[in-house]
């Protein structure tokens, strides 16, 4: 069984339907809409998926205990989304109530930003509410880990300058303990 929070519009969970050894995809996300075009989108599809679908409308933060221990999560894009005080919120749902055993977080590096020409104290989008650079993200990541029994490594998306990183920037979490063979996948963009 997979869930995939703040699916969007379903870019990665659309690559994911050809995936033999994922057998079922839960997509969650908060915007109805986003939720009306991956409905479309894969009415549409020229392929027979492999794996069983289910969409609800819904948030990432607002999770029941059934969504437990699934085997991987990806919040592709989120955390800049979420409000910075609804960040433990995020966490503790996430980490604390979801507990997948592979976690996998990226976000845009604001180090990176005045390379892409993002004029100082802006962000990449109108709808992000934060964007950390390397040295935060790592700190932010390192102790979520810690406080949920989790490892954690950090690393570059999209290239590498050699001062500032990748334009993103990723944490792959894995659980002390692993669970049932499940995907998990949460990401977000309600536009």
């Amino acid at each position: 069984m997979a869930n995939y929070l703040g699916c969007g519009e379903g870019d990665l969970l659309v690559r994911l339907l050809a995936e033999p050894q994922i057998e079922r995809i839960i997509g969650i996300d908060i915007c109805p809409n986003a939720l009306v075009r991956l409905r479309n989108r894969l009415a549409t599809l020229e392929f027979e998926p492999l794996v069983e679908v289910e969409l609800i409308h819904g948030s990432m933060t607002d999770t029941t205990p059934e969504m437990a221990n699934y085997d991987c999560a990806v919040l592709l894009e989120v955390i800049e989304h979420v409000d910075p005080e609804r960040l433990s919120v995020l966490e503790r749902t996430v980490f604390g109530i979801m507990r997948p055993a592979t976690l996998v977080i990226t976000t845009p590096n604001a180090d990176f930003n005045p390379l892409l020409g993002v004029p100082y104290r802006r962000f990449r989008n109108v709808d992000h509410r934060f964007e950390w650079g390397h040295a935060k993200f790592h700190r932010w990541a390192q102790r979520v880990a810690d406080r949920n029994g989790y490892r954690v490594a950090c690393s570059d998306v999209a290239g590498n300058h050699p001062i500032l990183g990748g334009p993103r920037q990723m944490a792959n979490f894995e659980r002390y303990a692993k669970c049932p063979d499940t995907l998990f996948e949460i990401f977000t963009n309600c536009d």
